[in-house]
């Protein structure tokens, strides 16, 4: 297999030794193939491990969705059962006749529970998406247990009534038993479709902003 490079004519390769034209044929497909591959294969590798990575994520997709369909039956009843519950949320909104009742409720729970009302005053409604909230402003005198009777009370309302800003002072002088409480209770009227604010009026109410203080609802 000894052969001398300077005795190799380019011009008469037929006469070439075997093992020296062995070597120049793999030397050509060596050039053949690593050609292909820059020129052709790598970018078909590419474009492989793409449709790979795709694949993975379509994988990962059609099991979600296969899951999804497993479950479709529980979601549906869970969709029926948040449906009743929202309905049954909305029964607990008085309609335009039954506020008055309400507030009579509301005042009558003080009256039961002892308190003397100094101030119960309705304020306008404060519309939302499909409800309004209606504000009272109260201030009534009594003792600690007879505001926690109040407020037990209140809650126990089969309508929905929240008490906000609650304020506690004594009245007069130190030693007068009697306190002073000062809130707002917000009950909630459902709107019909007529009366429910534009989308201009929703827009610039969500602006204002203003988060409301934790009360007391049922």
């Amino acid at each position: 297999m000894n052969f001398n490079l300077n005795d190799l004519e380019l011009s008469n390769v037929s006469r070439w030794p075997a093992a020296a034209r062995v070597v120049v044929i793999l030397f050509i497909m060596g050039g053949v193939i690593f050609l292909g591959y820059w020129f052709h294969i790598k970018d078909q590798l590419v474009v492989l491990q793409q449709a790979e990575q795709k694949e993975a994520d379509l994988k990962v997709i059609f099991e979600k969705k296969a899951q999804q369909a497993a479950n479709l039956e529980a979601f549906e009843q869970q969709l029926t059962e948040m449906r009743e519950s929202f309905g049954a949320m909305l029964r607990q909104l008085p309609n335009k006749t039954e506020v008055a009742d309400l507030l009579v409720d509301v005042s009558q729970t003080g009256l039961a529970s002892g308190l003397e009302f100094e101030l119960f005053k309705p304020r306008a409604e404060n519309p939302q998406e499909f409800y309004a909230e209606l504000p009272i402003s109260i201030r009534v005198i009594g003792t600690y247990h007879q505001f926690g009777d109040f407020v037990s009370g209140v809650a126990a309302l089969p309508r929905i009534v929240t008490l906000h800003n609650i304020s506690i002072k004594k009245k007069g002088k130190a030693d007068n038993p009697l306190l002073v409480m000062d809130m707002t209770a917000k009950t909630y009227r459902y709107l019909e479709e007529s009366e429910r604010p534009q989308e201009s009026e929703k827009k610039g109410s969500g602006k204002k902003g203003g988060g409301k203080k934790g009360g007391v609802r049922k």
